[in-house]
């Protein structure tokens, strides 16, 4: 398994487009996240095949249902061997412990993580769609019920890292989307911070896509990365 904190999001639309990426890439210097879009035109095949190549998977599917078809769904995920899935941490209590029981939490265990409140959402939008309050105050909320319920850490901005880890003890895993390196475009994240500015702020994992996979060397970008971080 490897020790890399970077994930690198295939956003792609077909699994040989993915495959030709993690081509290029080195398993053990990181892992690697398959989304809705792969996930859905390709099913499961296109996680035992980048297994088989030697990546860690991070299954970004963001279940959000009743408790027993999300248990359901994250044992399916589980049996696949996936290293990391998530759930959305709007599903309340009831979601994510039904989803903790289904997948255990021996050492072996994928880690189960709870989504907050998307990077893409703005407080316009958080204020749109009737929620109250900040970003932060209900990502805390979230991130505690998420803990309280046998979850092993959060997705989470940057920005809401040191207050999470404060909050929630160093053992807590946030993980990290939105993130760019200086230069870099912003795309459609607001929430956004450096890969340098993320782990200083107590990020534990750092999901980067375009940034590596748009390059002309994804690997030499990664590598560059790499060196940031020391």
């Amino acid at each position: 398994m490897s020790q890399s904190n970077i994930i690198v999001a295939l956003d792609y639309s077909d699994a040989n487009a993915a495959l030709a990426m993690a081509e290029q890439l080195d398993p053990t210097r990181c892992r690697l996240k398959v989304g809705k879009e792969l996930f859905t035109i390709s099913g499961p095949e296109i996680v035992r095949n980048l297994q088989q190549k030697g990546f860690d998977i991070f299954l970004d599917l963001k279940y959000h249902d009743i408790p027993n078809t999300v248990a359901k769904a994250c044992a399916a995920a589980a049996d696949l061997g996936v290293w990391m899935m998530n759930v959305h941490t709007l599903g309340g209590p009831a979601m994510m412990s039904a989803a903790r029981e289904a997948i255990g939490s021996n050492h072996d265990a994928p880690l189960l993580i709870g989504v907050t409140l998307l990077t893409s959402m703005d407080q316009e939008t958080f204020e749109t769609i009737g929620l109250q309050g900040t970003i932060p105050e209900t990502v805390l909320r979230l991130a505690v019920m998420a803990a309280d319920n046998g979850l092993d850490g959060v997705v989470c901005s940057a920005h809401e890292t040191a207050m999470l880890k404060a909050e929630l003890g160093s053992q807590f895993q946030l993980v990290t989307p939105g993130i760019r390196p200086a230069g870099s475009a912003k795309g459609d994240q607001h929430r956004i911070m450096t890969p340098v500015q993320a782990i200083q702020a107590g990020s534990h994992y750092l999901v980067i896509g375009r940034p590596i996979t748009g390059a002309a060397d994804p690997m030499q970008k990664l590598i560059e990365i790499e060196n940031e971080l020391r």
